[in-house]
């Protein structure tokens, strides 16, 4: 009974947040139980009746055209609403301070929590079925492991990972294999011709990657005939209307340049910067960072590592296979991610005066301790292209939440103000619903699922299940 109750509440939960027409989960009739979950296969429709859904020529104002910005943007317009207006302060798209300005980015269904494995599973169908995404992904397979210097913390994750998945029909039929030796390693990846000593995991067939910056091309392409788009000119304010009855209203924002944009509704899509223009999200999310860097490959070399599955060592790090058009293999040391706090004057519901905020210049430069943990990737895995030079090397910040949840919900005291944040390294595998999940806010007036709801009280971001290491601030290792 147990797992029928767990089962109808992961079910509840993602009809709360299925997008207008979607796969929807039903139940397997092979299953012992009746509960395990079929391959993402009806299709839903669902209609919003809340009083206090918008006209669809109500002013739509999203401030951030990175992953969250540009989804919200699209499924708007598709949802017919015509008055919505885009606001990035990079000068082009993808934006350059949009963690979705990237190669790629791992596109995966394993989670701690079935909740998200669901979602995934749903963004996966996306990726390769829609028009619009399934030219942006690589379904290579997914190798996932530990070496045997491992800490119990990484091999405890991955269990949890892989629990979420090798039950579920959707991997039934070989999709995942379990490696426990070298030659596993070979058979699914040869050439991966590293020692890799003691490692052991699995090979995700269904998993892959998005090539991340192109899919952010397509999305801009997608919404420029239909959203008013405005490059190059920061957000410093919002605005705000006070009724003198105790009710406030955001009613749109002013940039740097002194523009002012006016709407009823406001979506802040911001990412790692939005605690600099929403002080009061501090305590929920942090801005924090990874190192990335890439080693340029000859074409003969890029077509031998051609194919290979997205390899992530989870006590290690990752890498992919080279980029199709510039031969570039991109590499990412793991650790808890590094934060750059700095004064902001009190306020705004903190209990100190910090916040991690990416800092305004962000040098071509990594630390010290990540070239080296990155030297000993290749080592394991690729040995011949240890010493070869790093380029393109660069500090990656996304917004991060202490549980990893989103945060997408109405801002408190301030009518009309909606935030879409919390990253938290897994959101751009859902770039093709997360947008539908800010829209059913928008269109509802509330946020039905309560881990996504704004949190009042601070909660420490130092220790994140999934991830090995300890946060260090930039200030310690630069």
């Amino acid at each position: 009974m147990s797992v029928l109750k767990d089962y109808l509440a992961c079910l509840d939960r993602y009809l709360m947040i299925a997008p207008r027409t979607c796969h929807m989960p039903k139940a397997h009739p092979a299953s012992p139980t009746g509960t395990a979950l079929l391959p993402l296969s009806l299709t839903f429709q669902t209609q919003c009746l809340s009083e206090t859904m918008p006209a669809k020529q109500d002013p739509i104002l999203i401030i951030g055209a990175g992953t969250f910005g540009l989804s919200t943007a699209y499924h708007l317009a598709q949802a017919g609403y015509t008055s919505i207006t885009l606001l990035e302060k990079g000068d082009s798209i993808p934006s350059p301070l949009s963690a979705g300005n990237d190669i790629n980015k791992i596109v995966r269904a394993e989670y701690e929590d079935p909740f998200y494995a669901e979602l995934a599973l749903a963004a996966i169908s996306e990726w390769t079925t829609n028009p619009l995404f399934t030219p942006y992904f690589r379904q290579v397979g997914y190798l996932l492991g530990n070496s045997s210097a491992a800490p119990e913390k990484s091999r405890l994750s991955l269990a949890r990972s892989l629990a979420s998945i090798e039950s579920h029909p959707s991997f039934a039929g070989g999709q995942i294999t379990p490696i426990t030796s070298r030659d596993d390693i070979r058979r699914v990846a040869p050439a991966l011709d590293g020692p890799m000593a003691g490692w052991t995991g699995y090979f995700n067939r269904l998993a892959g990657y998005a090539r991340a910056a192109d899919a952010l091309r397509a999305l801009h392409t997608a919404v420029s005939s239909t959203v008013e788009i405005n490059l190059g000119d920061a957000v410093t304010a919002l605005k705000y209307d006070d009724d003198g009855g105790g009710t406030t209203r955001c009613i749109g924002a002013v940039t740097a340049s002194g523009k002012a944009y006016t709407a009823s509704t406001v979506i802040l899509t911001l990412g790692a910067s939005l605690p600099r223009l929403l002080p009061s999200i501090g305590p929920q999310i942090t801005a924090k960072s990874w190192s990335i860097v890439h080693i340029q490959l000859t074409p003969s070399e890029a077509e031998h590592l051609a194919g290979i599955p997205v390899t992530y060592s989870r006590d290690l790090g990752f890498f992919f296979e080279p980029d199709q058009t510039t031969g570039l293999l991109k590499l990412s040391p793991s650790g808890a991610g590094y934060t750059n706090y700095t004064n902001h004057g009190g306020g705004g519901g903190y209990d100190d005066d910090k916040f991690s905020v990416p800092p305004d210049v962000r040098p071509g430069v990594i630390p010290a301790v990540d070239e080296e943990a990155i030297r000993k990737i290749l080592k394991e895995h690729l040995p011949s292209l240890a010493d070869r030079p790093f380029v393109d090397k660069k500090i990656c910040w996304c917004a991060d939440t202490a549980d990893s949840e989103y945060v997408i919900d109405f801002v408190p005291g301030a009518d009309g103000l909606i935030v879409a944040s919390g990253d938290s390294g897994h959101a751009f595998k859902m770039l093709p619903l997360i947008g539908g999940w800010v829209m059913k806010v928008v269109e509802s007036g509330e946020q039905a699922i309560e881990q996504w709801r704004w949190k009042k009280e601070q909660i420490k971001h130092d220790d994140v299940s999934w991830r090995v290491g300890k946060v260090r601030d930039l200030s310690e290792v630069m």
